[in-house]
């Protein structure tokens, strides 16, 4: 939580389980049907939408990188800025538990970029690649 401004209901990792600093880090999404999403995507047939399962590796990344910059509780929030090569190969539905795993491609001190793929038992479900901006929040106007 020190790591992330992220809070309910866009907060889309529940634990770290492992954290290789300057390298990669391993987290839990625990997908259950009381997600709010799930009341209108879809109705009778619910699914993660893709762009959220993106958003989980992109917060997976932003506790990698906020702790391996040593900026943990800084304030700083992690900004995308491309997205590449995201591929589905599976639809997660509720009741799995979504496994975010993502490395550093590139490190630097306000720019970084990542591979991530999103797992359930082992078997890929998601995948992509993305890069992201360190940098102080918006003043407040």
């Amino acid at each position: 939580m020190a790591a992330l401004p992220h809070r309910y209901p866009i907060l889309l990792i529940d634990r770290v389980e492992e954290l290789i600093l300057d390298r990669s880090i391993a987290a839990i999404k625990a997908v259950t049907v009381n997600e709010e999403f799930f009341q209108g995507h879809f109705p009778g047939r619910p699914i993660m939408p893709g762009v959220l399962i993106v958003e989980a590796l992109a917060q997976a990344a932003g506790v990698l990188a906020v702790e391996s910059l040593g900026l943990a509780g800084s304030g700083k929030l992690v900004y995308f800025m491309a997205i590449e090569n995201a591929k589905f190969r599976k639809p997660v539905e509720p009741g799995v538990l979504l496994r975010l795993e993502v490395e550093f491609v590139q490190k630097r001190s306000s720019v970084c970029k990542f591979a991530g793929v999103a797992k359930i038992d082992g078997q890929v479900v998601a995948e992509a690649n993305f890069t992201a901006m360190i940098a102080d929040p918006p003043k407040a106007g």
